[in-house]
């Protein structure tokens, strides 16, 4: 549940308080007896940075600002302290919370708030008996910040409500979640928010040539889509568009190429970066923000039915490349591919893809961030990296040498699906850049997409990874 987030100028005596201070705040203008600053001021001096004081009738958690880091840390620190705190918060039932910004941070409050936020998420659709802790919530959060204003707030709450809804649908089951209930809840986020949506049938898919997609569907009872989303305010910055791609792999078996069974548990998130790119759009349309954008999602589940495609298959793609299947486990690149092609007609300014494309990426920087390459400019890489440490969602550049090109390329076809085990991540890719004509960036957000165990504010399960880097990437690159 997202907490109602309130802007005051004043605070209640009556409702428990967070206090974001450094160590040499003046605490004597709020509500402390004699006794209680002093003890604040000894737990200070003797560098505690988080005491509670239990008042009775309410409670106070001073909490002491990491200045001491660089920003990005100082801020990734506060929405770890938030998330930290809220058990604590649910133990002693507080329904509702004063956070008070006595040493005039913004950015750091505004860090701790979304922490806090975020933090909140659970995913209990399918539990039919809920924990009383997993149903308590703080409901409200006051802000008492000259620096955080309402705009501020807004922004907060969308942030959340995007993140919360790409989240839920990484977390359904494909027994819910097939291609076309994707597609669905695409138009339910569409229509809540005010981007356009339109899905595309089998059929159409077909008329478009869209191979890739279809010989991945091949192996499944139900039909592939092909959704487009758009937003296109009349004040957009960009004159050319911007696209986003998102691989929608509903469930992936691995087809005949079948995972072993420890490997597939969890699968249901390979649709995490259409996933992100939905998230995306809910945000940006829900902000009313100036910045033309379309979201491309092909989506199917990859299964080992009768007629599923095979190893050794040629597939003429979308843009007329062949491509040989090495691996059917491999199939994200080539619905990406197909979606990639497409996104040539709008003759976008550029377009970036979102996608839990391979194992490869988390066995070379773990769960700490996503990785990134392309042909996007410098500064547009740049600026994509600095959003990354804005956000600790952060990027790691892979190198995108022309030798690579090298590892993909097919004895019987123009390209082949599968590069070998070595650079696994980066040949993904090479192989992607094949379809592309524009300014380029490709996200492999498989070490972040789904998380095995608690990490914070991020919590367990799927993550909504992209979804704030992006918002702050966009900022950023237009501000400029």
């Amino acid at each position: 549940m997202i907490p109602n987030y309130k802007k005051i100028q004043e605070q209640p005596l009556d409702i428990s308080v967070v206090y974001l201070a450094d160590k040499e705040a003046d605490f004597s203008e709020y509500s402390f007896t004699t006794t209680e600053l002093e003890y604040v001021k000894n737990q200070i001096q003797n560098d505690k940075t988080s005491i509670d004081i239990n008042s009775y009738f309410k409670r106070s958690y001073v909490r002491i600002l990491p200045k001491d880091k660089a920003k990005h840390e100082s801020e990734e620190a506060l929405r770890r302290e938030a998330s930290k705190l809220l058990p604590l918060l649910k133990e002693h039932n507080e329904q509702e919370i004063v956070v008070v910004d006595v040493s005039d941070e913004p950015e750091l409050t505004y860090a701790f708030l979304e922490g806090f936020g975020l933090s909140q998420y659970t995913f209990l659709k399918y539990r039919t008996q809920k924990e009383k802790s997993e149903e308590t919530f703080v409901r409200e959060i006051q802000v008492l910040s000259r620096g955080v204003d309402d705009r501020s707030i807004k922004k907060l709450e969308i942030t959340c409500s995007a993140v919360f809804q790409a989240r839920d649908l990484v977390n359904e089951p494909v027994s819910f979640l097939t291609a076309t209930q994707l597609g669905n809840e695409f138009q339910k986020m569409g229509d809540e928010s005010g981007f356009s949506v339109d899905i595309f049938s089998k059929k159409k898919i077909e008329s478009l040539k869209l191979s890739g997609l279809l010989a991945v569907n091949k192996g499944s009872v139900d039909p592939p889509t092909f959704s487009v989303m758009e937003w296109k305010p009349s004040d957009a910055k960009n004159d050319k568009p911007i696209v986003l791609v998102g691989k929608g792999i509903v469930y992936d078996t691995g087809g005949l190429s079948l995972k072993p069974s420890s490997s597939m548990l969890g699968m249901k998130s390979d649709m995490a970066g259409a996933a992100t790119v939905a998230g995306i759009m809910y945000a940006v349309a829900s902000g009313n923000l100036p910045y033309h954008i379309i979201g491309l999602v092909p989506a199917t589940d990859n299964r080992p039915d009768g007629n599923a495609y095979t190893p050794g298959d040629v597939i003429k793609m979308h843009n007329g490349k062949t491509v040989e299947v090495i691996n059917t486990d491999a199939e994200g690149r080539i619905v990406l591919a197909d979606a990639l092609s497409f996104a040539k007609q709008y003759e976008p300014e550029f377009v970036m893809d979102f996608a839990t494309l391979t194992g490869s990426a988390s066995v070379a920087i773990g769960p700490q961030g996503v990785v990134a390459m392309g042909n996007a400019e410098d500064t547009t890489f740049n600026s994509f990296i600095e959003s990354g440490y804005d956000t600790y969602e952060r990027v790691v550049k892979l190198p995108f040498w022309e030798e690579y090109n090298e590892m993909v390329k097919s004895d019987i076809a123009d390209i082949k699906n599968a590069g070998g085990r070595e650079a696994g991540a980066i040949t993904a890719g090479k192989f992607l850049e094949h379809f592309t004509d524009y300014p380029w960036i490709h996200v492999d957000i498989a070490p972040m997409a789904y998380l095995d165990k608690k990490d914070y504010y991020r919590g367990k399960g799927a993550t909504g990874v992209g979804i704030r880097l992006f918002l702050n990437f966009i900022a950023s690159l237009y501000n400029k």
